[in-house]
């Protein structure tokens, strides 16, 4: 089960560095992917900053958990994801639905899931061959 949890944090990393990397390079487009349109200068800034930096942070929290096997830096990812689900579930009800509405929310509700998972069965801290230190 370790194993399939460490490959899909795997996956799930390299995912989140293609999407900061799109945002990084073309916020415009990488925008307009997520339904966003912002033709101003300020507009990409904050697109090209916050969007990669969302992306990025989850997905060097992921890739280092994924790597080193262990669980404690999962956190600042697990609430990124819980924080930008919550948002969408609090959209959905006082907005309503939009065609396609449930596809971002399924991309974060696995990562959350696997994140979840991942803080329950994989160990803390540093591993030795005996176990967790």
């Amino acid at each position: 089960m370790q194993f399939i949890l460490v490959v899909l944090l795997a996956l799930g990393a390299i995912l989140d560095l293609l999407l900061g990397i799109s945002f990084f390079i073309d916020p415009a487009g990488a925008g307009a992917d997520f339904g966003l349109q912002s033709p101003t200068p300020e507009g990409l800034s904050a697109m090209r900053g916050d969007f990669t930096a969302f992306f990025w942070l989850a997905a060097l929290c992921m890739g280092w958990t994924a790597w080193k096997r262990r669980a404690d830096m999962l956190w600042p990812a697990l609430a990124l994801f819980t924080i930008a689900f919550s948002g969408r579930l609090v959209n959905l009800v006082a907005v309503g639905a939009y065609d396609g509405w449930w596809q971002p929310m399924i991309v974060e509700a696995l990562h959350v899931i696997v994140m979840v998972m991942a803080i329950k069965l994989l160990p803390y801290g540093r591993v030795s061959p005996a176990g967790p230190v």
